[in-house]
C-alpha cells in the first residue's frame, strides 16, 4: 500500500472521516443560523410585548383564544429551537462534549404542531403574528434537517423523532 500523502494532507490509501457536525458548526451558515434564530426570539419577544400585546386586546371569542394558543406555541417552538442552537453552539466553543450535547439533545423536543395551514381561524390572527409563525416553522425546518444530518452522521440508524 502506497502511504504516500496527498495535497490535503491525508495519507494515500487512508480513510478520512470528515464529520458533517464539526464542519458545519464551525461555518459561517452555523453562525448565520444562528443569529437568525436568535433574532427571531428577540423580535417575537418584542412583538408579544409590545404591538402583538396592543392588537390582542382589540381580539374577542375565538381569536382572542387563538391568539393566546398560537402565540403560546409560538414561544415554546422557539424556545426549543433557541435551546437547539445553544447547544451547538456550546459544543463548538468546546463548553461541553458530544456525550453532553447528545444527552442535553434529547431534552429538546423539535415538534412541529399547529401548522398554520392547519389551524381552523388562522387568518383572523394579526398580521404580525401571522408571520413570526410563519418564520419559526421555515426555521424549524431547517434545524430539524441539520438535525437529522447530525445524527445521521453519527448513527445512521438513528430514529428521530
Amino acid at each position: 500500500m502506497n502511504n504516500s500523502s496527498r495535497v490535503d494532507g491525508a495519507l494515500q490509501g487512508s480513510n478520512t472521516t470528515v464529520s458533517f457536525g464539526e464542519r458545519f458548526q464551525s461555518s459561517e451558515q452555523f453562525d448565520h443560523i444562528f443569529k437568525e434564530g436568535m433574532a427571531l426570539v428577540e423580535r417575537t419577544a418584542a412583538y408579544l410585548d409590545g404591538p402583538g400585546r396592543k392588537e390582542a386586546k382589540g381580539l374577542t371569542g375565538t381569536a382572542s383564544v387563538l391568539y393566546a394558543t398560537e402565540s403560546m406555541r409560538l414561544t415554546t417552538r422557539l424556545l426549543d429551537l433557541a435551546s437547539w442552537l445553544l447547544i451547538r453552539r456550546s459544543l463548538k466553543e468546546g463548553e461541553i462534549t458530544e456525550e453532553e450535547a447528545a444527552k442535553k439533545r434529547r431534552r429538546v423536543k423539535l415538534q412541529a404542531f399547529g401548522r398554520p395551514g392547519h389551524v381552523k381561524g388562522y387568518e383572523t390572527l394579526p398580521e404580525g403574528l401571522r408571520g413570526l409563525i410563519e418564520e419559526s416553522f421555515a426555521l424549524h425546518d431547517r434545524i430539524v434537517q441539520l438535525d437529522r444530518a447530525f445524527a445521521a452522521a453519527r448513527d445512521p440508524d438513528a430514529v428521530l423523532e
